[in-house]
């Protein structure tokens, strides 16, 4: 992991060949960080090539991130796009261009969609771009989604079609 910490303009940064101009107090590449929950356990896990923190506004952008969403008695999620913009702790977090979120355990399952709205405090998922679901039994693509990523459960908001192939009963 390599910190920088920059005062002033950071014309000269990476960051600035992906559109940042702002002027940040620190950044970094090809880092991990992890986040605990109140009981001392991880409870996400990001990595990502680079990150920029903005003092003006107290955002943080990352581009490449890829985040394990760890429940201790649920399946983990991992969230991966080509940019994350966030504000303060990072409860919202906001996601463009190549979307994809899949389980830990199970890959074979996808949604994918080109930008998504994270709140990791109700461990939701939600937007209003195109989306597609593809899984072994399928395709389906909508306009608009809500997933509660705890429950497992995703409501797809219009437009809604697809085709499935039911797995054979045992």
């Amino acid at each position: 992991m390599t910190i920088w910490l920059l005062s002033g303009d950071d014309s000269d940064s990476k960051l600035q060949s992906h559109g940042i101009n702002r002027s940040s107090d620190y950044a970094m590449t090809d880092f991990t960080m992890t986040i605990m929950n109140d009981n001392g356990e991880p409870s996400r896990i990001i990595t990502g090539s680079e990150m920029a923190h903005y003092p003006k506004d107290d955002s943080t952008d990352i581009i490449f991130p890829v985040t394990q969403f760890i429940n201790q008695q649920k399946e983990t999620w991992i969230i991966s796009s080509n940019k994350a913009t966030m504000q303060g702790e990072g409860e919202d977090i906001f996601l463009t261009g190549n979307v994809i979120i899949t389980r830990e355990n199970n890959n074979e399952i996808e949604l994918l969609t080109e930008e998504l709205h994270l709140d990791t405090e109700h461990d939701t998922a939600y937007t209003d771009a195109a989306v597609s679901l593809k899984s072994p039994e399928g395709e389906t693509h909508s306009v608009g989604m809500h997933a509660a990523l705890a429950d497992k459960t995703i409501n797809l908001h219009s437009r809604v079609k697809g085709h499935y192939n039911a797995p054979p009963t045992q």
